[in-house]
């Protein structure tokens, strides 16, 4: 069985929802499985010891989930134009899959969840790609041929899986970001259903 590597981090659980979504779209390909890894916070005084398993949500990411997946799709909350640190510092500890090439020829996409309209979302999922991209991925987005992006009134770019979850965290995940972020697991399913 071929598997997605769903990667987050979610503070407040709108990045959360959107990985199950996506979760949604990986599954509904025949001969592909999800499996859904968030990161622990990173503390601002010192490096935090967190519980292996969380008590809540996805369990923690290990190096081996990389390794074994087939596709990664990588999703974080926007923080000033770029990922939230927790998932930035797990990507910086990847430097042995870096020198032995594990993720060479692997597709990714990115997916991002920001409190407004013009909150970073497309600079987000660009600065997500970097490191994919120095890890010899090959990145998917999503192209016009998926509707939504022509009349979607919140999230959703080519970049990527969006929302706009607003300045208090409020925003229900809206249809078109729904259909998006499926839309987004399928064709990461897709491209390595057997």
């Amino acid at each position: 069985m071929n598997e997605v590597l769903v990667l987050y981090y979610s503070r407040h659980g709108a990045t959360e929802k959107m990985a199950n979504f996506i979760t949604r779209g990986v599954e509904s390909i025949e001969g592909v499985q999800a499996r859904i890894r968030t990161v622990p916070e990173v503390s601002e005084v010192c490096e935090s010891v967190a519980d292996s398993i969380p008590e809540s949500g996805a369990p923690y990411v290990s190096l081996d989930d990389l390794q074994e997946c087939h596709a990664l799709a990588l999703g974080s909350p926007t923080r000033f134009g770029n990922m939230a640190a927790p998932l930035k510092y797990f990507l910086e500890k990847t430097s042995a899959h870096w020198l032995s090439g594990t993720l060479v020829d692997k597709p990714a996409g990115v997916f991002t969840s920001t409190s407004s309209m013009h909150g970073g979302q497309e600079a987000t999922l660009l600065s997500m790609m970097i490191p994919l991209l120095h890890h010899g991925m090959i990145i998917c987005g999503l192209p016009y041929s998926e509707s939504d992006l022509l009349t979607t009134q919140s999230g959703g770019t080519p970049y990527g899986a969006s929302h706009v979850a607003g300045s208090d965290n409020s925003n229900a995940i809206s249809d078109e970001e729904k259909r998006l972020c499926i839309a987004l697991g399928k064709r990461l399913a897709n491209m390595v259903a057997s």
